[in-house]
């Protein structure tokens, strides 16, 4: 029996809570169980960029005739840019039985759980807050007034967790990794998910149904 649908799967977190990195290497260790979502933007394709390797790049006419057209699971603004995931090229994905993994922020995962109640939604977040403010200043990319942005957004966002399906606490990289992996395994095998297979299991057993007489 196989699973009927691949996961829609989104993977949000705190600013330097290591979202990013976990995605990494759960791509290279199971290259072919799992497909990064690809978003559409209207910013300029860069010299080193490929549509629909990178984003799909779309004018702003066509960004906003996608959501007029609910054509997207979620979207938002930075800079004057428009980010958003396909619906159908993530759809496409999923009814061919392969998961989808979205690293996307707190506000686009609760639009994709909105559109998509099936989504599997994990939140990553460091041990405690002194360790999250401690690898963001490690980083050594940003002044301390944005790190001081980044963790004031943070705390608006840590009172969305409990609207995440699973938490993961990102201490030591190769466990958290094994955990999104094992937890998106056995979001697998719910019956919720599997009711095509519990069907035809059924309709095959009717030969040994026994008549009551």
């Amino acid at each position: 029996m196989e699973n009927d649908k691949g996961l829609i799967i989104v993977l949000s977190g705190f600013s330097g809570a290591g979202k990013g990195t976990i995605m990494k290497h759960l791509l290279q260790s199971h290259p072919k169980e799992y497909n990064l979502s690809i978003s559409a933007t209207t910013r300029s394709m860069r010299p080193s960029e490929q549509e629909g390797r990178e984003y799909f790049f779309k004018t702003k006419e066509e960004f906003k005739a996608m959501i007029d057209n609910d054509e997207l699971l979620e979207y938002a603004e930075f800079a004057d840019r428009s980010y958003g995931t396909p619906r159908s090229y993530v759809e496409e994905l999923i009814n061919a039985g392969k998961d989808v993994i979205l690293e996307i922020e707190v506000q686009g995962a609760l639009q994709v759980k909105e559109k998509y109640p099936d989504a599997l939604l994990l939140f990553v977040t460091p041990p405690d807050a002194q360790t999250l403010k401690e690898r963001l200043v490690g980083r050594g990319t940003e002044p301390p007034e944005v790190i001081a942005q980044r963790l004031a957004i943070s705390s608006k966002e840590s009172h969305l967790m409990e609207k995440y399906d699973y938490l993961i606490i990102n201490d030591i990289l190769e466990d958290s990794v094994n955990k999104v992996h094992n937890i998106i395994q056995s979001e697998h095998a719910r019956t919720n998910r599997n009711l095509d297979s519990i069907a035809k299991m059924q309709e095959e057993l009717t030969i040994f149904a026994k008549t009551d007489k």
